[in-house]
């Protein structure tokens, strides 16, 4: 997502009278604002997709709190974070996954020809610089050790 594409998601999110989408929104756009003024250059994908990732890690901290803490006192707040994880999520890129995780895999098991559990941190290294972090981490380390003895 570039910034242009975030500011015309906010502008449809507010013609649609979507609070929440909005707020979300707009927290990623101060985000991505908040890294232009201190390092003083143009944000790119990468960052706006980073920021998305810190919002989502945040929210899903607090809700797992709240959840560990009773849902009967906090049902509100758990209903409302839960749609701001399901917005977040929304908002970044597909996630490398299934048939087409496990194809990459065994590309890169060829390639840098891993052979033992030892090589594991190469390829997971190497899937991540592929797909920009955007893969299933733990169904990607689980396949990768069943390959690799």
């Amino acid at each position: 997502m570039t910034k242009q594409e975030l500011l015309d998601q906010i502008k449809v999110s507010m013609k649609a009278h979507d609070k929440v989408r909005t707020s979300i929104l707009r927290q990623v756009n101060q985000a991505i604002k908040q890294i232009e003024v201190d390092q003083r250059r143009e944000v790119t994908e990468a960052d706006i997709t980073a920021a998305i990732k810190k919002l989502q890690k945040v929210t899903d901290e607090e809700l797992d709190g709240l959840r560990k803490a009773g849902a009967a006192s906090h049902a509100e707040r758990i209903s409302a974070l839960s749609s701001q994880a399901q917005t977040l999520a929304s908002l970044l890129p597909h996630q490398v996954s299934g048939a087409d995780l496990e194809a990459l895999a065994d590309q890169l098991l060829q390639q840098l020809g891993a052979t033992t559990k030892r090589d594991m941190g190469k390829v997971m290294g190497a899937l991540n610089k592929a797909t920009n972090g955007n893969f299933d981490k733990p169904a990607a380390a689980a396949y990768l050790g069943r390959k690799l003895s």
